[in-house]
């Protein structure tokens, strides 16, 4: 079975939930039934950073390589190149608020905009008649 592919395959769905979860919001300004999806997945990448957990995704990718007898990271495109985007060096409990902030913030504004966006509701005053 190639363990070392479907770790890279891991891999790589891990940074696109990242970047959905930082960056999705902006899809929810066009098609606003993506926040059903996003603002779940932004909560969740915002608490993982709050609390200094471990995504799942990264021991299930650990233990696809080890049980593949691939090693931790190797040489390969998505281990020099995505791999880092994950788990770079200068991560520290600090940083890691830091980006949980930054997830609610960028979020938060987008959501904003969104809710800008949304046709106003007619009420009493606005010509609507009450039943």
């Amino acid at each position: 079975m190639p363990w070392g592919l479907l770790a890279d395959g891991v891999v790589i769905l891990h940074v696109a939930f990242v970047a959905f979860a930082v960056l999705g919001g902006v899809l929810a300004l066009r098609w606003r039934r993506v926040a059903w999806v996003h603002l779940p997945t932004a909560a969740w990448a915002a608490l993982v950073e709050f609390a200094g957990w471990v995504c799942p995704l990264t021991p299930l990718e650990q233990w696809l390589r080890a049980n593949g007898g691939v090693a931790a990271y190797g040489d390969s495109f998505v281990d020099h190149y995505v791999l880092p985007l994950l788990y770079p060096d200068w991560l520290t409990r600090p940083t890691q608020i830091g980006l949980g902030a930054f997830v609610v913030t960028i979020n938060l504004a987008v959501y904003v905009a969104v809710l800008r966006r949304l046709p106003a509701r007619p009420g009493p005053r606005d010509g609507a008649s009450a039943r």
